[in-house]
């Protein structure tokens, strides 16, 4: 790694702070600031991937001007007030290069984007990126690797969630695969960072199931870059940590839908990049998701090893809440081993770390991590024991707190209750939250909730004659059957 390191002649030109945007955001954490930035963007229809790491850029000043999606939605945060009010440089001071001689010399386009053999030729391509996700804005370089192309696939129709991928991602191109790779850049770390946004916020929105095979390209594409090497340390360890972060994602794609197999070598793979790296974060994070992984896959002891292991990995990182969902992890395993006692530490622990509230430590993938997570954790951890009226108490309130954005976790959190319920005696109750998941699965693909479900429909089957129940069993039983 080391070796391919080489030091730049580049000088770099230093950031300027945006005084302004911090001003914005107040007392708000970096990721509370990002959730209420994802919540103003779907006020006005805008999909917008934020999290704490571009509020972190923006503050730096290393995102000198938004792209047209996040100008639209800081502009309906903040009514009456222009971009340089806000702390941003004007459009015209960050075109670059490109752009001035997209000016002197009309672009030529091909009829279909999608038969545009690489990104600077052929497709139109302004001085800003036409990719509405993008929470980096290209400004300072338009450098684009032979390996990088266009995303997990290329037309489709809009209705289908993987579509959504189209604009943004790592894939390999079989003609550029034989071409000479050069070194990484920059905006390859960047493009592998905006890989994992998008498939985070798919997923959250979706469900893992009609993601998961496209995803393994962006996989290979990113340790491909490894390979190609980098001249600049923090490039490098953009690199690796954004590879060991893909493979999280992907993996985690794999387990909700039920490829344990595959989500168990995945994060693996993580876990060896974190340790190749000493990343403490990625480690913990890797951990974190093998300990999920153990608990569904039956492995409970192994559960609770792995989320110690964790948290031992994460204390250097300083974020309670980090401590708050690893301490679930261990709860979760604790269950699974029918150890109240052992579980309820774990659960207080979990409490009383998440009450000291978010830091700007908070490492930028736990944004789904809130309140509604605790409680579905939580609920989880008591219908293994089989305390049911428990169990739906907290399920009930993880659906009722869960952030919108999170579709699939409402869905996931309501399948929960719809299953507490029916094994707590409350057959009329738990039909009616099985018709809210189906109404959900109509928006979310995850063989992981549908599993639920048909385990609380063979549940409800003796009892058709309750209020609900038949009409929930006859429209469940007409779902497509799983692959």
């Amino acid at each position: 790694m080391a070796s391919s390191l080489v030091t730049s002649s580049q000088p770099n030109r230093p950031p300027r702070p945006n005084v302004a945007f911090r001003r914005l955001r107040g007392q708000r954490s970096p990721a509370e600031f990002a959730a209420a930035i994802r919540r103003a963007a779907l006020e006005i229809g805008e999909q917008v991937s934020c999290d704490a790491r571009y509020i972190g850029r923006v503050e730096a000043g290393e995102i000198r001007c938004p792209n047209y999606a996040y100008e639209r939605v800081f502009l309906h945060m903040f009514p009456g007030r222009t971009l340089t009010d806000l702390g941003f440089a004007p459009r015209s001071a960050v075109r670059g290069r490109r752009a001035r001689d997209a000016e002197d010399a009309p672009p030529t386009c091909t009829a279909n984007p999608a038969n545009a053999t690489s990104e600077s030729s052929g497709a139109c391509e302004p001085y800003e990126t036409q990719n509405p996700y993008d929470p980096y804005h290209p400004h300072d370089t338009y450098e684009e690797s032979d390996v990088l192309r266009r995303a997990f696939m290329t037309g489709g129709g809009a209705t289908v969630a993987a579509a959504s991928l189209g604009p943004v991602g790592l894939a390999l191109d079989a003609a550029a695969a034989q071409r000479p790779v050069r070194r990484a850049g920059a905006s390859d770390a960047g493009a592998l960072e905006e890989a994992v946004r998008r498939i985070r916020l798919l997923d959250d929105r979706h469900g893992a199931d009609g993601l998961y095979r496209r995803a393994a390209a962006p996989l290979r594409a990113a340790y491909a870059l490894l390979d190609a090497g980098t001249t600049r340390q923090t490039t490098a360890d953009r690199l690796y940590s954004g590879a060991g972060e893909l493979a999280i994602s992907v993996g985690w794609l794999a387990h909700d839908s039920g490829r344990f197999d595959d989500a168990r070598s995945h994060y693996a793979e993580a876990l060896a990049t974190a340790r190749m790296t000493d990343d403490p974060g990625l480690e913990a994070h890797a951990f974190c998701n093998t300990a999920f992984l153990a608990r569904d896959a039956g492995r409970p002891r192994e559960a609770v090893r792995a989320a110690q292991a964790a948290q031992r990995v994460a204390r250097p990182v300083g974020s309670a809440r980090l401590m708050s969902l690893l301490a679930l992890r261990e709860a979760g395993g604790w269950a699974g081993l029918a150890d109240r006692v052992g579980c309820e530490q774990a659960l207080a622990r979990a409490q009383a770390l998440f009450d000291r509230g978010p830091s700007d430590d908070d490492p930028e993938w736990m944004s789904f991590y809130g309140e509604a997570e605790l409680e579905g954790l939580e609920a989880q951890c008591w219908s293994t024991l089989g305390d049911w009226p428990r169990a739906a108490r907290h399920a009930r309130r993880a659906a009722e707190l869960q952030d919108p954005h999170f579709t699939r976790n409402i869905a996931l959190y309501t399948a929960e209750l719809a299953d507490d319920l029916a094994r707590g005696g409350r057959p009329d109750e738990a039909a009616v939250a099985g018709m809210r998941v189906l109404d959900l699965l109509e928006e979310v693909q995850s063989s992981r909730i549908q599993t639920m479900l048909a385990a609380t429909a063979r549940v409800l089957s003796p009892h058709r004659r309750a209020s609900g129940v038949s009409a929930f069993l006859e429209r469940h039983a007409s779902l497509p059957r799983m692959v």
